[in-house]
């Protein structure tokens, strides 16, 4: 029998040069919870908005259900809560059932704020009216195409940005030159992660777990060499969608029913909690697709 937990992957192996390696600053036991500020918006109204979306599910035979959304996004909500985490909301926006997506609406890193740039009816705009209303003194909407925090994740010292075209888009560009950190554009080479959110999650500081399959070859080198200690998960998994998560350095929240990648987060110290989001899922809003995070908590 295999050593190896099922699930997660060996750890590939790869120098990338010019790039130091980031490693875990942690030892067993002593992890612990920072607290967050997040921003949340109630879905309203799911149904038929969302039936003519080319992402939405159809294969459950039923229609998305507005009642049992708002359910899973409750229960979410209110886990934020349970944890100690200063949670903000928005809405709900009518007309505007994307905005349920808060994470696809903005970047919010070091409390600078670079909207998302994607489409009428998205919500955006509605979003970076928000960040001025509450004391975020620099907003700026993007001049080019980009999914916010969907597709730029901050670890502890860098901006991680996923794409799927050729090469890095204008967004990363702008993206390296507003939040003034060093920024790694990570090319997303399978259709079934199309954001990198989907592929990644930051667990804590410099430390990730990510779908090496997802990714280009130059992008799985990339992330191996920079970080060699990331908990790697396996495809079945990782569609699920278990890497659509939120971490506070302690708790992972994931979808319900990713149990081996849970085993592996509870190797390494992490208390992972699945929620169900079936319904929302169905809509391509996960755990962190409905979750814009601000920074830390007061």
């Amino acid at each position: 029998m295999s050593a190896r937990r099922e699930g997660v992957l060996p750890r590939p192996r790869a120098a990338v040069r010019g790039r130091t390696p980031l490693r875990p600053a942690y030892r067993r036991g002593e992890r612990s919870a920072t607290r967050r500020r997040y921003l949340m918006c109630q879905p309203y109204p799911f149904d038929a908005a969302e039936a003519d979306r080319p992402w939405t599910d159809r294969t459950a035979g039923r229609a998305l259900t507005s009642r049992r959304a708002l359910t899973q996004w409750g229960r979410l909500y209110s886990l934020y809560l349970s944890l100690g985490h200063d949670v903000r909301l928005i809405g709900p926006l009518p007309g505007l059932p994307d905005a349920v997506r808060a994470a696809a609406t903005a970047t919010v890193v070091d409390g600078l704020v670079l909207g998302a740039r994607r489409g009428e009816g998205d919500g955006e705009p509605a979003y970076l009216d928000w960040f001025r209303a509450h004391g975020f003194t620099e907003v700026r909407g993007a001049a080019y195409a980009n999914e916010g925090a969907r597709d730029f994740l901050a670890t502890g010292s860098r901006l991680l940005a996923g794409h799927r075209s050729a090469g890095p888009p204008d967004a990363h560009r702008e993206a390296r030159g507003y939040f003034r950190r060093p920024l790694i554009s990570l090319e997303l080479a399978d259709p079934r992660f199309p954001h990198l959110d989907t592929a990644l999650t930051v667990l804590d500081g410099d430390e990730i777990m990510y779908c090496p399959a997802a990714f280009s070859e130059a992008g799985r080198d990339v992330l191996a060499g920079l970080f060699p200690d990331a908990l790697v998960v396996d495809e079945p998994d990782a569609a699920a969608p278990a890497l659509n998560a939120v971490s506070d350095g302690l708790h992972v929240v994931l979808p319900e029913g990713a149990d081996r990648v849970a085993a592996g987060l509870r190797d390494r110290g992490f208390r992972p909690i699945g929620t169900d989001l079936s319904e929302l899922l169905r809509g391509d809003g996960g755990v962190r697709s409905c979750t814009l995070e601000l920074g830390p908590g007061a």
